[in-house]
């Protein structure tokens, strides 16, 4: 069929037809451009890295919490956190007896103390019976061990955050100020 045979509504109802389909083709593009005359881009997205990639610690959270237990929380997330975790503290806690800010290292224990509870009256600086723990001592804890001072504890705490929890008490050689004598020393006072 020609255009020419075509009556004059006929060639209009197709001229109609026409600019009907290329507005639906067309008019969708060009109001989202906003009279944009560059074709469109398409945008380029750095992949994201999926959630379980995030580095993570397990940390073990005992004691007076709700919830006890292994936990996983992202690397550098503090005590609060874990405690948080494990369900909040109960109301017989004493969290006093523990470092809220201290950072948290893989595979550490947090112990969450009850308020008059045997192990919460322990001599900070450790003892025979009762040894301090390396990776979860505060400052003044470590700086009541015999032979450490203020600047050797906070050596060690240092040490600590840097590369992660201690696993042996031999570890302590490579914190600078600690030899093999202090160690020595310090062996059945703590423990990694």
């Amino acid at each position: 069929m020609q255009l020419s045979s075509l009556s004059v509504t006929q060639r209009r109802a197709v001229a109609g037809l026409v600019v009907l389909v290329l507005a639906v083709l067309f008019l969708p593009r060009l109001v989202g451009h906003r009279g944009a005359a560059a074709p469109p881009v398409a945008l380029v997205r750095p992949a994201r890295s999926a959630p379980e990639a995030q580095p993570q610690v397990v940390v073990d959270v005992v004691g007076a919490v709700r919830l006890p237990g292994l936990h996983k929380l992202p690397r550098g997330t503090r005590i609060a956190d874990a405690v948080a975790a494990a369900g909040g503290a109960t109301p017989k806690a004493d969290l006093a007896l523990v470092n809220l800010a201290a950072p948290l290292a893989d595979g550490e224990q947090i112990v969450v103390p009850a308020r008059g509870a045997a192990g919460a009256a322990a001599a900070p600086a450790g003892s025979p019976t009762a040894p301090l723990d390396l990776n979860t001592a505060t400052l003044e804890q470590l700086d009541g061990l015999p032979g450490i001072g203020p600047a050797t504890a906070a050596k060690i705490v240092d040490f600590r955050q840097e590369h992660g929890p201690f696993h042996s008490v031999e570890e302590l050689d490579a914190v600078p100020g600690i030899g093999p004598t202090r160690i020595e020393q310090l062996k059945g006072l703590v423990l990694p």
